[in-house]
């Protein structure tokens, strides 16, 4: 009876220990650089010291869970023995109800209440078990290290040297239970997942596709590459030689308005050859995440996007990467404009995303989606012009005169067009 009583007694020691180093496991595992330095000062010796630990918080993880795990099977084989000589059942009853009381103390006590604990409070309990950790890392580290070695050495494909302890699924699963926690906002859990997924997203499905491309000849002069930027509302526009895929720099605004400054002759004189800077080419396929980090390395704030032919797809820009991650970049501009309104005198105000159909009908005319190959009225400007239609770009249809308007959004699309009937005279035909 003694011994059952002293094996008990080692069952609830090691029970106790196996919820210490699982509290201290877990605390070390949401341990971060950022957390400590958030809720410690900087004159805290504490804080120099969890610094140090969050570090290389991964030896600490695998020591505890290690020495864990030890506890957790020594406090069984105390309790199993416990049970089977102290009871007249047969031997395997004696261990399955040894089995079962285990089972249920290990997740109540170590599963649950240890892990809560160690979650609530990361930085209290690391900084309590700090030195007991050190030195089960002392101890054990070299044979987890082992340990590690050898599962990763049993396991399919590549091992991971620190131990399978954070996952991007893992970290994907702790930003939505954080966001139903409350403990971040639902643009926040977006933002951060949009991280997540930038790996995966190419330069083709960020970029501005080549025919919504605004860009100059090289033989145009300064004072008309000043106009168009101007106009567009674009401080960069892409220079071409022959034509569209023939992309050979590109023209800064203020680069041009510097030299008309301080040449005032400039204006006509010079070329836009003159002031085009090189222009980065990358595939379209190429990852955005890659192709941000380039940018920011080269300090380039716009890459050309080449097909598989040599192309040209489109162009990518810091800014259309960044609005993957925290989504449409707007200004005090953007007022979004209703589809259609209609002015005094008969004139129309409609959205460039309205369809031909219904545009046709409120203006009387007949234009068919099908024969013009577009579907919007933005897109028929764009098909008569030949290129991206600007404000002021007019174009004349069966005697309806279609005046661009102001450019909204980022990318500076017109915002609204400005439909003027077939009977207003010139003097009609301005903006309201």
């Amino acid at each position: 009876m003694t011994d059952q009583i002293w094996l008990l007694v080692l069952f609830v020691v090691l029970v106790a220990i196996a919820w210490t180093l699982a509290s201290a496991e877990t605390a070390f595992s949401r341990l971060s650089r950022a957390r400590v330095e958030e809720e410690l000062n900087d004159s805290d010796e504490r804080a120099e010291r969890l610094l140090g630990v969050a570090d290389d918080s991964a030896k600490y993880v695998n020591s505890l869970l290690l020495a864990g795990t030890l506890a957790t099977v020594g406090a069984f084989g105390a309790l199993a023995v416990a049970v089977v000589s102290g009871l007249t059942w047969s031997v395997g009853w004696a261990v399955l109800l040894a089995c079962a009381i285990m089972a249920l103390v290990w997740y109540v006590v170590v599963g649950v209440s240890a892990r809560t604990v160690g979650q609530r409070q990361p930085i209290r309990v690391a900084l309590v078990s700090l030195r007991l950790s050190q030195v089960i890392a002392a101890i054990f580290g070299p044979l987890a290290r082992l340990l590690i070695l050898l599962g990763n050495a049993i396991t399919p494909g590549p091992g991971i040297r620190g131990g399978p302890f954070a996952t991007q699924a893992e970290l994907r699963e702790m930003v939505d239970a954080a966001l139903q926690a409350a403990l971040i906002e639902d643009d926040e859990s977006r933002m951060i997942q949009s991280v997540f997924d930038l790996s995966g997203t190419t330069a083709r499905q960020v970029m501005v596709p080549r025919t919504e491309m605004v860009f100059i000849e090289r033989d145009k002069t300064l004072r008309q590459a000043q106009s168009l930027a101007l106009r567009s509302g674009f401080s960069r526009l892409p220079v071409i030689g022959e034509d569209t895929d023939d992309i050979v720099g590109v023209v800064i605004l203020k680069d041009v308005m510097k030299r008309l400054f301080a040449d005032r002759n400039a204006d006509r004189a010079e070329r836009v050859e003159s002031l085009m800077r090189s222009v980065t080419y990358v595939p379209d396929s190429k990852p955005v995440d890659d192709l941000l980090q380039e940018m920011q390395a080269s300090r380039e704030h716009l890459a050309i996007a080449v097909d598989e032919f040599g192309g040209t797809a489109g162009l990518v820009t810091i800014e259309d990467i960044l609005e993957e991650i925290v989504g449409e970049i707007a200004d005090e501009y953007d007022t979004g404009v209703p589809e259609m309104v209609e002015l005094e005198e008969g004139l129309l105000r409609v959205s460039p995303r309205i369809t031909l159909e219904h545009f046709s009908e409120a203006a009387d005319i007949d234009l068919d989606a099908d024969d013009e190959g577009v579907d919007t009225i933005g897109g028929l400007m764009g098909r008569r012009l030949g290129r991206v239609p600007i404000p002021g770009a007019e174009i004349v249809e069966q005697g309806w005169r279609l005046r661009a308007e102001s450019a909204e959004g980022r990318r500076n699309r017109i915002g609204s067009i400005l439909a003027i009937p077939p009977d207003q005279t010139d003097s009609d035909e301005s903006s309201p």
